[in-house]
């Protein structure tokens, strides 16, 4: 069958089933249902299912990521019953979809824990990260799944916001690289293999007000058009992302589950989205009770529904009232006809019509193996930013004693992020096998090694009772390696605990109003800095942290985020040199919280000094040292006029001029000089991770579509404007190597649809 032949069938099939719906069965596949309420123990209840799904159902929320704990087994037989049921014992026998979380694996028991995404941002390396995406979708199709809310396409611009940690970083473009890989790996070649990518938080959650979640965005137009939503763009128009999640926050007083203007007419209208838009958990309740836009739940629904918003998430809310309100014309029957058109050829496009089960005869025991295994050391490795050294690293793995100390030296659970099962489910121990930073060191030293261990304090507490003994094994010790940072998990006032107890810093409503490191690290830092011997401060963590204070303190700082399953093997292999770091910072961290905001691409009047200290982060955007040295030499602009919808061709030489092998991150940058409308100081504009030998050089090649340089003119017409533009080659955004010019020549040019988003970066 041809494509337009079956697009043609597929569209009458799905015509001939929403002419046969009731209203109680349209309203049904608008919402959503936690599993847990259909389960008994850890098996399906049919009784239930006949009280909950008598109508049939839109999708079934998490049952990878059930409370309950469900084995990859046992979740694919609870989805091949739950869509039996729903198949032979409903009127219509409609499939429902169920989705999971996926931010960085599959958040089930047993899944591969790959690093968090904020990590996936720092490898710089979109081929890796469509190779994790792949490995992701691999697992959510083992147990039946077939929808994944992710990737989070937010630009983390307060590094207050506790979810920072799940954002591919501050740059519009990398996110827009990093994600897109992402979303074709998770969607496959073929939709109906594959499982559908979420784009989300749809759009500006990163910059919240306060740095706290939910809270309003303030941002111009022109920024939000620019910036914001290029991601998503980019996420749907390159990416082919057949699902968004709207943000739960509002932009000048309109909630974004209620933004027709931002969910129909520029996202189904400017973009040619096709998929669905789901909502964010209990946004849509959120409407009436914290937006207060809304008197009660039905008319919740009615305003989500006219924005866009297709289905309800995670649970079915007023099922009956909102029946109702389309029965008596409240809602309009139309609308509601539209997003369940959506919906049906969403779980057409699955395949779930012909096969909605999942062979169990083919689920593993459980869902991590060797090969994905690998897959997350090697990600690991890419991702950890060496951020000092003052020559202590690599060590020796001959060196004769070694002390670990620390908070995160040793706890398995705090190498996860927000959205990793255990973490997510406040577990204190993993269902998969962690690797600690001091597990990897005692595999990676000589036998004749003494590798001593202290805790030496917690992440949150005033605590110090345990700083004596870290001291006494660091006086035995030759080096250091303090193991400090956060605890990554949801806000702990949601289940009734005490932070103090829980001691999360960071993920999910975890904001602070502080980037120090939290509790008494930097005083055990300090403590142990009086003993004379070399720190190597290794940083677990999920958002910037300013350790301005006690960068004088240690010799070297190693940053691996929340680095997943292997992360302890990976830093190991850091440490003593087996693996370069080969890690570039996403974001920019910050000296103080008061510098907040602080990422690179700001306009030239947001770089003014304080009074106190000067505008320049403490590390910038771009930023990661390497054990070798890299040259960069020969920068020709190929192009040095160009015209409108041209392409710009720059050439560079780079060369490891060190002794040792690496991998560099070729940084391109773009500013124009002068424009009509005030521009950010520069912009990523292309980028390559390249791997060199000792004396081996490489010539790479840049070239950049001019669209890539177009912006929102005053009159917030997208142009592209001709005048000069200045080329900026670094290792960073403020390591600037080598610079150019060029010209856009002519008039200016209104981009109505625009075609181009990446640069292309060719080895010579």
């Amino acid at each position: 069958m041809c494509v337009n032949s079956y697009l043609s069938h597929l569209e009458r099939r799905i015509g001939n089933i929403l002419k046969s719906m009731s209203i109680e069965e349209k309203v049904a596949q608008l919402q959503s249902i936690s599993v847990d309420r259909l389960l008994e123990g850890k098996n399906f209840s049919e009784e239930k299912a006949k009280q909950l799904l008598r109508y049939g159902i839109g999708e079934i929320t998490r049952v990878g990521g059930s409370r309950i704990g469900l084995r990859p087994r046992e979740a694919a037989r609870i989805v091949n019953e739950i869509q039996k049921f729903l198949v032979e014992k409903t009127r219509l026998g409609i499939p429902a979809i169920v989705h999971e979380e996926c931010l960085a694996g599959l958040m089930a028991p047993t899944a591969t824990v790959f690093p968090q995404a904020i990590a996936l941002a720092s490898t710089w390396s979109p081929e890796i990260v469509n190779r994790v995406a792949n490995a992701i979708r691999e697992q959510v199709l083992c147990i039946g799944s077939r929808h994944c809310l992710s990737p989070v396409l937010d630009l983390c611009r307060d590094p207050r916001w506790g979810r920072c940690e799940e954002t591919y970083g501050e740059d519009q473009y990398l996110v827009s690289a990093i994600g897109t890989a992402y979303i074709l790996g998770l969607q496959g070649e073929d939709i109906s293999k594959g499982v559908i990518a979420t784009t989300k938080h749809f759009a500006g959650h990163g910059f919240p007000e306060g740095g706290r979640n939910i809270g309003p965005l303030h941002a111009g137009l022109r920024e939000f058009m620019e910036q914001h939503l290029y991601t998503f763009e980019v996420g749907i128009k390159v990416g082919g992302a057949l699902s968004v999640m709207p943000a739960y926050h509002e932009i000048d007083g309109v909630p974004c589950h209620a933004n027709k203007w931002l969910l129909t007419d520029v996202l189904r209208g400017l973009w040619g989205f096709r998929g669905v838009i789901v909502s964010d958990y209990s946004a849509v309740l959120q409407l009436n009770t914290i937006h207060r836009i809304a008197r009660n739940c039905v008319e919740a629904f009615k305003i989500a529904l006219e924005a866009g918003v297709d289905i309800i998430f995670p649970d079915i809310i007023c099922f009956d009232d909102i029946v109702k309100a389309v029965k008596e014309g409240l809602i309009s029957e139309a609308v509601l006809d539209r997003a369940v058109e959506r919906v049906l050829r969403v779980k057409a496009l699955l395949g779930l019509f012909d096969n909605p089960y999942v062979d169990e005869t083919k689920v593993p025991e459980i869902l991590d193996n060797e090969i994905h295994r690998k897959l997350a050391l090697e990600a690991a490795r890419e991702s950890i930013v060496l951020l000092k050294n003052d020559g202590v690293l690599p060590l020796s793995k001959d060196i004769k004693t070694i002390a670990v100390i620390g908070p995160n030296a040793n706890e398995p659970r705090n190498m996860l992020g927000d959205y990793h099962y255990d973490a997510h489910l406040g577990k204190d121990s993993t269902s998969v096998n962690v690797v600690t930073v001091l597990e990897g060191i005692k595999r990676k030293v000589s036998k004749d090694t003494k590798v001593l261990y202290a805790k030496g304090c917690d992440i949150y507490s005033q605590d110090r009772s345990g700083f004596e003994e870290a001291l006494r094994i660091a006086r035995e010790a030759d080096v250091i390696v303090a193991v400090m940072g956060e605890k990554s998990g949801l806000d702990p006032t949601w289940f009734g605990l005490k932070q103090e107890i829980v001691q999360h810093t960071s993920g999910e409503g975890v904001d602070r109003s502080d980037l120090r490191l939290p509790g008494v690290q930097e005083d055990l830092i300090k403590e142990l800095h009086k003993v004379g011997k070399p720190i190597v401060l290794v940083l677990i963590n999920g958002r910037p942290l300013a350790i301005t204070e006690i960068l004088p303190y240690v010799n070297a700082v190693v940053e691996a985020w929340f680095p997943g399953e292997e992360g302890g093997n990976a830093i190991a292999d850091v440490l003593f040199g087996d693996v370069d770091p080969g890690g570039r910072l996403p974001v920019s961290i910050p000296k103080s919280v008061g510098q907040v905001p602080v990422y690179y691409s700001r306009k030239p009047s947001a770089f003014r000094n304080y009074i106190d200290v000067d505008s320049k982060p403490l590390f910038p955007f771009g930023f990661g040292l390497s054990y070798t040295q890299f040259k960069y030499s020969n920068l020709v602009v190929k192009t040095p006029d160009v015209n409108p919808f041209g392409y710009v061709e720059i050439e560079v030489t780079v060369e490891n001029i060190g002794k040792r092998p690496g991998k560099e991150v070729v940084q391109l940058y773009i500013a124009k000089e002068f424009s009509s409308v005030a521009r950010p100081v520069k912009e990523l504009k292309g980028f390559k991770k390249i791997y060199l030998e000792p004396g081996q050089t490489k010539r790479l090649l840049f070239r950049v579509p001019t669209e890539l340089l177009a912006f929102y003119d005053s009159d917030m017409h997208l142009v592209i404007e001709p005048g000069e533009y200045r080329v900026m080659i670094g290792r960073s955004s403020e390591d600037i190597q080598l610079e150019g010019k060029f010209r856009i020549v002519g008039e200016k040019q209104i981009i109505q649809h625009r075609k181009h988003y990446f640069s292309e970066a060719i080895e010579l």
